[in-house]
């Protein structure tokens, strides 16, 4: 798979039902992570990374084209269009590297700074003490 390949079925199956802004949130999410020297140097191997995204171990198709709803066919082409962004280099400059949706509270999220909610995605900068 592409590191396009890659963000796409990040963002489809992580970011679909959430607004524009949000997608955009967890593309950054992936990226900083790719730019940072904490996590693998690949869009592939961030997202793949053991447990790190959760559709990469629930058990179902991670291909967003098995999913063929007129909602999923319109939330694939956004989430592309948005990838094609931040593959070319697009930034908010946030330093965004995690982030969970607001149904859970993971222990790891007590050592981050919360960066900002969007939809029902928490995001986090890392602060000193992670």
């Amino acid at each position: 798979m592409t590191g396009l390949e890659c963000l796409v079925a990040a963002l489809f199956f992580e970011a679909r039902d959430q607004p524009p802004f949000g997608v955009e949130m967890v593309a950054e999410t992936i990226m900083n992570r790719v730019a940072s020297a904490r996590y693998p140097d690949d869009v592939c191997s961030v997202v793949y990374q053991k447990r790190q995204f959760s559709f990469t171990h629930d058990g179902m198709s991670d291909d967003p084209h098995d999913y063929d709803t007129y909602f999923d066919k319109i939330a694939l082409q956004s989430v592309k269009e948005i990838a094609i962004d931040y593959i070319e280099g697009f930034s908010q400059n946030s330093g965004v590297t995690h982030y969970h949706t607001t149904s859970v509270s993971p222990s790891w999220s007590k050592s981050m700074e919360v960066y900002g909610i969007v939809g029902d995605h928490i995001f986090y900068v890392c602060n000193k003490r992670c």
